[in-house]
């Protein structure tokens, strides 16, 4: 018999430990949904608590609470929906009693736990052995329909990357989707709380297609939307058909319920209905384009959840402050952001003029302080201690830490996020200073290389960029970036004449081995054996090892690769 199923797609921004609040959001969604006929809507993983959680998990008052968000959840959804939600259970606070990262079956005025996640990832950012344990058996659940029985398997994020088609680290003893196979469910859903790195949409919906080869029906794969401290979910919800092609693809950074009709047990489209063909992309956006969503949304949210309506950076007229006040600008909108210029005697007076030049095209505030007479207040008062003027790297490292100072007096006195403005290539191999220009609560692009800086400033600046830029409240006519900053050496300004060349590789020759070495965990061996110059690579791997002790302290930066100096990044200090 043929089953016609509607199946809801709730992409949402939970934020981590507000049960109540997510649970308001499950709730608002299922109303929408229940109004156009929906049956079953599917939720993200740990919906109800925001991921990741991390220690949240281990407050025993957390775990009530969401024993008490469910049961008031239950009765307030509309009757003829049910909704699949991750969830942690069980709910008991004792400390012989495991948890798992689960998916809940709500509705008809209860709930239950209906599947436990089986794989759990504990690389790059992932740490659920610290708190789960692994559930044991494939998750099925039959759900009545029309007098009809749903045969619905239930996966949770990392149970759909174990295809040993896509190999991928750690090696896994079991495969999750395989162990349904003989289960012959009518559709399966994914639950997933997937944090955004470059290419990975399309790695995800090569996945799906995947699933639906191997089990003959349907995937609904629902993916959490939103920026919760250095991660981004870049949501990108979707459901494939059993060929592989889309049949629904939710947008991108951005929350939505939508849902999709099929005919079971073919997982067919009604009549008259296209899929997206298997082939085509998941999205019409260039690679600059969706970065630049995700590092606006990462830098919203980020801001919002932590309590902040407005921010403050320093403007020196280079480029990666540039990009970072136009991210701010779009996240936050240009008025409640401002900007603090702080020439010295080393600055150009170009410089001076590129950061007034672009605080004017974004509409922004400006203040400008010259730290020249504090710099010769420090001479003068380290003086007789050092038994001569500051000077070399300890005079520079006075400006950068005075600027530093300032910035954080105004960021206590106005109630603003400070934006530390550094990029990846900086932090890589130190080449910033502790308590100075690493001084913030945030680092923007502090995962993007400064060839990445560049390439998405030339995006902005392009007319591929014009219908983000209106979106944001941006000016659209001509470039946002004075060509100026994008145009001239990039120079710290700390001394006469100074460039970054002096002293690192050319960023174009910097950063492709950084990458290799950051991202690719290739050794120094393995790019001289490639054809790199052996001094080279050794000069830029011993810069690298040097400098964990300031990454160690550095501000969380917005992960937007596969491999980010943070959370995921546990590298010692102090090794040989």
């Amino acid at each position: 018999m043929t089953l016609n199923l509607c199946i809801g797609l709730a992409q949402l921004n939970p934020v981590v430990g507000d049960l109540e609040g997510n649970s308001r959001q499950v709730l608002a969604a299922a109303r929408q949904a229940a109004t156009a006929g929906v049956q079953v809507l599917v939720a993200p993983e740990l919906v109800l608590w925001g991921y990741p959680p991390r220690d949240l998990l281990l407050l025993p008052r957390l775990l009530r609470q969401q024993q008490q968000a469910l049961d008031a959840l239950a009765p307030a959804l509309p009757d003829n929906i049910r909704v699949l939600m991750g969830v942690v259970t069980p709910l008991a606070d004792g400390r012989d009693c495991p948890l798992y990262n689960s998916a809940a079956l709500v509705g008809n005025g209860c709930w239950r736990m209906v599947a436990a996640k089986r794989l759990l990832p504990s690389y790059d950012v992932f740490d659920e052995r610290r708190y789960f344990r692994a559930g044991r058996r494939p998750g099925l659940v039959e759900i009545p329909l029309a007098g009809q029985r749903l045969r619905l398997a239930v996966t949770i994020c990392e149970d759909l990357w174990a295809d040993p088609r896509h190999p991928r680290q750690p090696t896994y003893d079991c495969d999750p989707v395989a162990e349904l196979i003989p289960l012959a469910p009518d559709v399966m859903v994914n639950l997933s709380a997937s944090p955004f790195a470059v290419g990975k949409q399309a790695l995800r919906r090569e996945l799906a297609a995947a699933a639906a080869a191997r089990l003959g029906c349907p995937v609904v794969y629902v993916n959490q939307v939103g920026g919760n401290d250095e991660l981004v979910f870049d949501g990108n919800s979707f459901v494939v058909d059993p060929q592989g092609a889309v049949a629904l693809q939710l947008p991108s950074t951005r929350p939505a319920t939508r849902w999709v009709h099929l005919e079971l047990p073919d997982g067919r489209l009604p009549r008259g209905r296209m899929a997206q063909p298997a082939g085509s992309p998941m999205v019409v956006t260039s690679p600059q384009e969706e970065l630049w969503k995700v590092l606006v949304l990462g830098l919203g949210d980020y801001a919002r959840k932590c309590g902040f309506r407005s921010a403050v950076l320093g403007l020196s007229g280079g480029v990666d402050s540039a990009l970072v006040a136009c991210v701010a600008a779009a996240a936050l909108g240009s008025r409640r952001l401002r900007g603090l210029l702080m020439p010295s005697s080393f600055s150009s007076p170009g410089s001076v003029a590129d950061a007034r030049a672009l605080a004017q095209l974004l509409g922004m505030a400006t203040t400008t302080v010259p730290i020249l007479p504090l710099m010769e207040a420090f001479a003068q008062a380290l003086g007789p201690a050092l038994g001569k003027d500051p000077d070399g790297v300890t005079a520079e490292n006075l400006q950068s830490r005075i600027r530093g100072t300032l910035l954080m007096a105004m960021a206590n006195q106005e109630g603003r996020l400070l934006l530390s403005t550094g990029n990846k290539s900086e932090l890589a191999v130190g080449y910033c200073t502790l308590y100075g220009d690493m001084n913030g609560g945030l680092a923007v692009i502090g995962d993007l290389y400064k060839t990445d800086v560049y390439r998405l400033c030339r995006w902005l600046n392009s007319p591929m960029a014009r219908q983000q830029r209106r979106a944001a409240g941006l000016p659209t006519r001509g470039p946002l970036i004075p060509e100026d900053i994008l145009n001239k050496p990039p120079s710290a300004e700390l001394h006469p004449n100074q460039k970054d060349s002096d002293i690192l590789p050319d960023y174009d020759v910097l950063d492709p081995i950084l990458k290799q070495l950051v991202e690719q965990h290739h050794t120094p061996d393995q790019l001289i054996a490639t054809g790199e110059d052996p001094a080279l690579v050794q000069h830029i791997w011993s810069l690298l090892r040097r400098a964990e002790f300031k990454r160690r302290q550095a501000p969380p930066a917005l992960k937007v690769s596969g491999r980010a100096f943070g959370m995921g990044w546990r590298m010692p200090i102090a090794t040989c």
